[in-house]
């Protein structure tokens, strides 16, 4: 009778604790680099941090490090998520250079329309290219920012103007696009272009609509140079959200659901759309400054469009040197970005 019992009790028991352990709630330490003001943070990361707390009846929860507030750099960023020291991230895979060579063919110049159909193209490709390089985290989300302009403290309109010119970009093929223009390409992470700005230690920087009032760069910089929105932009840069996988691996089954229900390409898009609504307002404080705004010609943009183009073929034969399908993940690139664009 007493061991009937004790083997009740020890049931119950378990059973509580199995109880216990489905209503754990798992705080998700989730970094980034951005400052708490900026749209990243308000309208996608907060956003999405309340939902997955919804669906999950509060069982998982964010706890978020905004402006590198869990120590490092930008571009250790990735490698933080990779390790376990933030348990999801949002970076630009570019700020590691040569490390995550796949997507780097979106920030070819001239290239997204927009940052939406762009961003849901982008998915698609990195789930067939993007393995590989990605192998030590789970992506959640790719996406691209909205169309990127050239900013600085003299008028550019043509490729002329470039000459003499130090010029930030944030990633090694934009880098690589403003030396083709003819400008001395400066590579640093956005927080660190506010200062340099200022400073004098660069003339400008090529960087989209939104970002700009974030960092004030707006009332440091008098002249910005737009391209036709018939065109593709400019240039564009790859973003990743990626979540350690040991943390999601961890995770009971429904809340892997959860976290699976709200990644992804519809995610990818979502956050791309939230970049190409941003840009009017953001514009709109350029303009409130009293900043001058010059719109380069076709004729002029056919020049910029061949040296993208010599970029591009340069890309593909050092990709394939490498062993990757570089032609056929070009034209992957370009084929998705024109199936959603439709």
């Amino acid at each position: 009778m007493h061991k009937k019992i004790a083997a009740t009790l020890l049931a119950a028991s378990a059973l509580f604790g199995a109880g216990a352990a489905q209503a754990e709630e798992i705080i998700l330490k989730v970094a980034h680099f951005w400052p708490t003001t900026a749209l990243s943070h308000q309208k996608v990361l907060l956003p999405w941090c309340d939902k997955i707390a919804k669906e999950s009846a509060n069982r998982l929860k964010c706890q978020i490090y905004p402006a590198m507030q869990l120590g490092g750099t930008p571009p250790q960023l990735i490698q933080q998520a990779a390790d376990g020291v933030a348990d999801i991230v949002w970076t630009l895979p570019g700020y590691s250079a040569g490390r995550f060579p796949s997507v780097e063919v979106f920030e070819l110049p001239f290239m997204s329309k927009k940052a939406e159909t762009t961003s849901r193209a982008l998915w698609d490709y990195a789930e067939k290219y993007g393995q590989k390089d990605f192998a030590l985290v789970k992506p959640l989300a790719f996406h691209v920012h909205d169309n990127g302009y050239v900013h600085g403290k003299k008028p550019i309109s043509t490729m002329a103007d470039f000459q003499g010119l130090k010029m930030r970009a944030p990633t090694r093929l934009t880098n690589k696009m403003l030396a083709a223009f003819g400008a001395a390409p400066v590579a640093m992470p956005l927080p660190a272009v506010t200062e340099a700005m200022s400073k004098g230690v660069i003339d400008g920087y090529v960087l989209p609509w939104e970002v700009i009032p974030t960092v004030k760069l707006h009332e440091l910089t008098r002249y910005h140079s737009e391209t036709p929105p018939s065109e593709p932009a400019l240039y564009t840069a790859v973003f990743t959200i990626a979540m350690n996988k040991a943390k999601y691996a961890s995770l009971p089954d429904d809340l892997k659901k959860v976290i699976d229900a709200n990644s992804g390409a519809e995610f990818s898009a979502m956050i791309g759309r939230v970049w190409d609504e941003s840009a009017p307002a953001a514009r709109q404080q350029a303009v409130a400054n009293g900043n001058q705004f010059g719109m380069i010609s076709s004729a002029e943009l056919a020049g910029w469009r061949k040296a993208g183009d010599r970029l591009a073929a340069e890309w593909v034969e050092e990709m394939k040197g490498k062993g990757y399908p570089a032609q056929e993940m070009l034209d992957s690139a370009r084929g998705l970005i024109d199936k959603y664009s439709r």
